[in-house]
């Protein structure tokens, strides 16, 4: 029977004493990321009026930046904690490609392993702020599978990286770039050679499509979406959180299961045990890449030789870093240390 059981930060002090020593052993960790890969744009500037050609305001663009998004968040997380990442993603051939090219180097992201598709342009995000306010998002993609050429192309790239690597993190974004062909391939490739699979998923896509995943890191929403289980029946339930976990874990076969709770820290679910770990984060800001934060830091933990426990103690500590900033942005070995400094002056 599995036992249950939450965590208080107190109870989290020798695992945070680990953490020093998973930072040491980062740099040898080999990570093969792979996903859609897209580039953040933002135009940032004043609104003081109103549009005469219709009842809309007009942003005066005082600056512009440019941030790397989707798998390459994650990708700039592992190499700004001090890991070697290699990445597998699909781009077009068009500018934002080559802005993404650059980011990626300049991130520290050592291996670059981009399929160019002529037929798709590259993922682009283009939001107008005002200040903090969120005036406008534009989106330029294509969700559409891979064909069969990229798909194999895909496959090829991974095969390569694969006996090299220490863990396996794959990317959903359900833009049609995880197909079940990549899915399928990416598990028998990572059983054969004995590495540990991780899954971000996405709710919009079927949960069989994570079918040969050791470990999935959703968050809170996207488990009850994946699980299939009524919500709005079960909402009230004290057990939602129990039976959407352990439906999720048994239905695909997954080793483990984290689910991310926002403010409410993490659930830890194995064949043995459910564990509800608690956040460190004491300013939220903004949510954005958090969950890139988490799976990159989980990744590199576990591949350090750390137990679940203590990986995701590593990961939550680095999470609570990156919500106090804005955007998509990686946490640094000294950002979490002085997370660390931080957190054991709360225990």
């Amino acid at each position: 029977m599995t036992t249950e059981r939450q965590m208080t930060l107190n109870d989290l002090s020798p695992y945070l004493d680990r953490v020093p020593h998973v930072l040491q052993k980062i740099p040898k960790v080999r990570t093969l990321v792979v996903g859609d890969i897209g580039l953040d744009e933002y135009l940032s500037g004043e609104v003081r009026r109103v549009s005469p050609e219709a009842p809309v305001p007009v942003l005066e663009v005082l600056s512009q930046d440019s941030r790397l998004g989707l798998t390459g968040n994650v990708a700039q997380n592992v190499s700004s904690l001090g890991g070697h990442v290699d990445l597998v993603s699909v781009c077009g051939t068009d500018e934002a490609s080559l802005k993404i090219r650059e980011k990626l180097k300049e991130a520290g992201v050592q291996g670059l392993h981009l399929v160019d598709d002529p037929t798709r342009p590259t993922t682009r995000k283009v939001r107008a702020m005002a200040g903090p306010h969120h005036l406008l998002r534009v989106d330029f993609e294509k969700k559409q599978h891979l064909s069969p050429e990229i798909e194999s192309q895909v496959i090829a790239r991974c095969e390569s990286l694969m006996g090299s690597c220490d863990v396996v993190i794959v990317e959903d974004y359900a833009k049609g770039f995880l197909t079940p062909g990549l899915m399928s391939g990416l598990s028998k490739m990572a059983r054969a050679n004995g590495k540990k699979l991780i899954i971000d998923p996405n709710p919009k896509s079927k949960a069989t499509l994570y079918l040969g995943a050791q470990l999935m890191t959703p968050n809170r929403d996207e488990a009850v979406a994946l699980s299939g289980v009524d919500y709005d029946e079960l909402r009230d339930h004290a057990d939602l959180l129990l039976t959407v976990g352990e439906k999720l874990r048994t239905d695909l076969s997954l080793e483990q299961l984290v689910m991310t709770r926002g403010k409410d820290g993490m659930s830890l679910f194995s064949k043995e045990e459910v564990v509800h770990l608690p956040t460190f984060a004491k300013q939220v800001f903004d949510v954005t890449g958090a969950g890139d934060t988490v799976i990159a830091a989980l990744g590199l933990a576990l591949a350090s030789g750390e137990d679940l426990v203590s990986a995701c103690v590593f990961a939550n500590l680095a999470a609570g870093v990156v919500v106090a900033k804005i955007g998509c942005v990686p946490c640094t070995p000294n950002e979490l240390q002085e997370a660390l400094s931080e957190a054991l002056e709360m225990l």
